[in-house]
């Protein structure tokens, strides 16, 4: 049975400062669950609602219409990363949770095994980032960081650092390599001039409508051509 202050903790993890305070966070669903215990996550408990009772499986879930299952997982304790020749993803002030959590889904599809996050960008670890990920959450490294500083760092290994911008290369006759750095920004703004300054090679993905056509790609979209298209070019 589920005591009070369990069930006002684990409510308390929808909030960041609570994430945070705790160093925990609720995944939930089946499938989630078992991403979870299959990952180098600790997972610190499991509920169930044929064991909790639907009602107490309501107030704890974070969800509009409760899983059957949820689980409290320990957030992994933050370490820097040296970095070694690959290719990898930075994202840049990318604030909206569905547009996270697509990302780090298709950053593990493209096996692109850690991201780099401005320190404004949603946190990974908020529950509607974690549900669309889908499991990808805990395959994906990420690391909130200085994103100029981390920029730098690549060209420092004589590493390209690509960016998609509307005054950019078109990305299909560029030669794109199979190691350095693809930034991605925020929704509405795109790169941050920071950042920018520190883009080696800025690209564009070319809209084939004739006319009037859409402003931009959503970040998500974006990504996911930007992402292939590397991928293409180097098998």
């Amino acid at each position: 049975m589920l005591s009070k202050a369990e069930i006002k903790r684990i409510k308390s993890l929808k909030e960041k400062k609570f994430r945070d305070e705790y160093s925990q966070f609720v995944v939930e669903g089946e499938k989630m669950v078992q991403e979870a215990l299959s990952s180098t996550f600790k997972v610190v408990a499991v509920y169930r609602e044929e064991e909790i009772g639907a009602e107490n499986m309501a107030k704890i879930s974070q969800l509009s219409s409760p899983s059957p299952v949820l689980a409290v997982v320990e957030k992994p304790a933050p370490k820097g990363t040296a970095l070694e020749r690959g290719l990898y993803l930075g994202l840049d002030s990318v604030r909206d949770p569905g547009n996270m959590g697509t990302i780090l889904r298709l950053a593990d599809w493209f096996g692109i095994g850690t991201v780099f996050t401005s320190m404004d960008c949603v946190e990974v670890y908020n529950p509607k980032v974690v549900q669309a990920s889908m499991g990808s959450v805990f395959r994906v490294k990420t690391f909130s960081c200085d994103l100029p500083e981390i920029c730098r760092r690549f060209r420092h290994m004589d590493l390209g650092v690509y960016g998609t911008f509307l005054d950019g290369k078109d990305i299909y006759a560029e030669n794109l390599p199979s190691e350095g750095l693809i930034v991605m920004g925020n929704e509405a703004n795109g790169i941050s001039d920071g950042v920018a300054a520190e883009v080696s090679t800025r690209l564009l993905i070319p809209s084939f409508a004739e006319g009037r056509t859409a402003e931009s790609l959503n970040v998500a979209t974006a990504t996911a051509i930007t992402l292939s298209e590397f991928r293409r070019r180097s098998r």
